[in-house]
């Protein structure tokens, strides 16, 4: 991953993390856009788009009939969660066309939620690992790149934990483990500054 792809990530969803409250855990999502090589993925930018989850009749009736039953009612909160607006989603394919590259997959963030969330959900502890969710929806979208980036404050500072994976296997039973890759950042920019 290039690191100006994962600096132009870190800035939104520390901007994010700023707003979150006990109610609100507001998701930061973006789209990895890159080339697939014979054994590795070079993320070299990254999409924005707007979370259309309370927009989308098809996102609401996701949440509804199969998330808010299958993963607890933490998520009927409208803040939890992401579904790329369709629309931001075609655009982020065009720009990839248009530049050569290619949808890869997706990047998150998941907060410390253990830490800024109500007291309920304090005992489930978040990291870079995909939990039982992202599972789920790793398996269905498919793309071969997931990354979650982990991110907390102590004090005034912000640190970030990396991972990458894999889709669980297509055949394998819900709630399957992902296989994990090996994820490197380039320092193009601290090399060449």
């Amino acid at each position: 991953m290039d690191d100006e792809a994962l600096a132009d990530f870190l800035g939104t969803a520390m901007s994010e993390y700023r707003l979150i409250t006990p109610e609100a855990p507001l998701p930061c999502f973006a789209l990895l856009m890159g080339s697939a090589e014979a054994t590795t993925y070079q993320v070299r930018r990254i999409a924005f788009g707007r979370n259309a989850r309370t927009s989308d009749p098809a996102a609401r009736q996701e949440f509804r009939e199969t998330i808010v039953p299958k993963f607890g009612p933490a998520y009927e909160n409208e803040h939890r969660g992401w579904w790329m607006d369709s629309h931001d989603l075609l655009r982020a394919s065009r720009e990839a066309d248009a530049l050569g590259m290619d949808l890869l997959g997706s990047i998150h963030m998941h907060p410390d939620w253990h830490r800024l969330g109500p007291p309920s959900e304090r005992g489930h502890t978040l990291s870079e690992r995909p939990t039982p969710m992202d599972r789920h929806l790793f398996g269905r979208t498919r793309w071969p790149l997931n990354i979650i980036c982990y991110l907390e404050r102590r004090g005034s500072a912000f640190y970030h934990a990396l991972a990458a994976w894999a889709p669980p296997p297509r055949h394998a039973a819900e709630g399957a483990e992902c296989p994990e890759f090996a994820l490197r950042i380039r320092t193009r920019s601290l090399v060449e500054a």
